[in-house]
């Protein structure tokens, strides 16, 4: 079963992009030519954005691809298919990896067992329940690459198919 989903690299310095693009085609198996732009948001980066098919479990790959790389930014999504849903990494350098699972509208899906635990957590007195809830829905991740989003808007996107 194949889905798709985008990449959008929201800032990587200069030295780093062939480095990322190596590691997309990598995950991908096809060679890959990303088109960087400046990033506005942050002077001395790029940012690129493209789109992709393949397996199932192909944006899991790409994220563990990318995670760990100091002063990148990315997110990685896959839609729903009929056998998976979809999916949401989101990854700063100050905050780390974040991963949702989404529903077919977008919108991201909290397993029972979390929504539990941040209860709980917030009961014991160690946390206000609303911040455990931002937390669970990646408001951290997303107040930190919304500026970088913004200064994306009208970039050029690239379909890049996986060869199974």
């Amino acid at each position: 079963m194949t889905t798709r989903g985008v990449l959008y690299v929201h800032s990587a310095p200069r030295a780093l992009c062939p480095h990322v693009e190596w590691a997309v085609a990598g995950v991908l198996g096809v060679r890959v030519n990303l088109d960087w732009i400046r990033q506005p948001a942050a002077p001395g980066t790029w940012r690129a954005e493209f789109s992709w098919q393949g397996e199932v479990g192909t944006a899991s790959k790409l994220a563990s691809a990318l995670r760990g790389w100091h002063l990148l930014r990315f997110e990685v999504t896959a839609e729903p298919c009929a056998t998976a849903e979809g999916e949401r990494y989101s990854s700063t350098p100050d905050l780390g990896i974040f991963h949702a699972v989404t529903g077919i509208h977008g919108d991201i899906l909290i397993p029972e067992d979390r929504l539990r635990a941040a209860v709980d957590r917030s009961a014991r007195g160690e946390t206000e329940l609303a911040d455990e809830v931002a937390k669970l829905l990646g408001k951290p991740w997303d107040d930190e690459l919304e500026p970088f989003r913004y200064a994306g808007e009208g970039a050029p996107v690239r379909w890049l198919h996986q060869v199974v």
